[in-house]
């Protein structure tokens, strides 16, 4: 049998599937229908300096080939998230790496949320800096799609935590590439790609946007084709880990991504549909790896062959 476990930048992982951030709440949400002690990672919800209430409703809308959301960033705050019992001390219990998503909307709240987290850092296995989102107001997909902006944010969050940094990379940019380098070139030790794209749905009955605020980010498999070729493209201009994700539903999906140059693998909009695919990509990608005679999952990734010419 093939070994499963990862090392993610000096994090160990016991296979390389993630939770991606926003879909998978604190974790406990889950806890009665998912293994939480079976995933290689959870990444929780955005943090921020103190509790958001969100967008207002609707928030969320079907559409062909996957969903949109404009949630706003709804949390807690970080004080509650560190001490509340149903937060970071639930996850501490479960025994699985913790990636906490941090955000703000200013340099000031990005610095401020890591010290706090780094301050109380039993059980946090890594930040996520999450300088892609393109649902509020202001910070968020600012800061990821200027390069100097980005380099700024991500030098300040290092000064701030020794913890190890991802970094969330924003597809809406020309070269997610250079992107990539410039968060590394400021002291990122991971990168996860990709967040959502902004989108837009109507009613046409009623002739009203779909979300009240009236746009939000397009996941699930409409946006799959796009995320695996911005990660083949990154696992090219940077040598640090990366986790990939974007409408990864099956572990067909997550090899895909593992071809491309991904380290591991995020889930997220499929688990609002079914939770438990999080156990069948595991186990299928457990299988897959016996079938291509690879021993360890670092061996299959970027392995991606020629294309074949008639």
């Amino acid at each position: 049998m093939a070994d499963l476990s990862v090392n993610l930048g000096g994090i160990r992982l016991r296979n390389p599937v993630v939770t991606a951030s926003g879909t998978f709440g604190y974790g406990q949400e889950y806890a009665d229908l998912v293994p939480l002690n079976r995933l290689g990672a959870i990444t929780v919800k955005g943090v921020s300096p103190r509790p958001v209430p969100g967008n207002p409703t609707p928030r969320t809308a079907e559409v062909f080939g996957g969903m949109l959301n404009a949630i706003g960033l709804q949390n807690p705050g970080v004080e509650k998230f560190l001490h509340a019992p149903e937060y970071l001390p639930a996850l501490r219990r479960v025994g699985t790496p913790v990636f906490v998503n941090i955000w703000g909307t200013s340099l000031d709240d990005y610095v401020e949320v890591a010290r706090r987290l780094d301050a109380e850092r039993e059980g946090i296995a890594a930040l996520e800096i999450n300088i892609s989102c393109p649902n509020i107001k202001s910070g968020g997909i600012a800061f990821g799609t200027d390069l100097k902006m980005a380099h700024r944010v991500v030098s300040a969050v290092r000064q701030a935590t020794t913890l190890p940094l991802i970094t969330k990379l924003s597809p809406n940019v020309t070269d997610i590439a250079e992107f990539a380098k410039c968060v590394v070139g400021a002291g990122s030790d991971i990168v996860s790609l990709i967040n959502t794209m902004p989108a837009m749905a109507i009613d046409v009955e009623t002739r009203r946007p779909r979300l009240a605020n009236v746009t939000g980010g397009l996941s699930g498999p409409a946006i799959k084709p796009m995320a695996v070729r911005m990660v083949y493209q990154v696992a090219r201009a940077v040598e640090v880990p990366i986790i990939g994700m974007g409408g990864i539903a099956t572990w067909e999906d997550a090899a895909e991504f593992l071809l491309a140059g991904a380290d591991a693998v995020a889930v997220g909009t499929a688990i609002f549909h079914d939770p438990s695919c999080l156990v069948r990509i595991i186990e299928g990608l457990d299988a897959w790896l016996d079938r291509q005679g690879f021993r360890t999952v670092a061996d299959c990734v970027g392995r991606l062959e020629p294309p074949a010419c008639e």
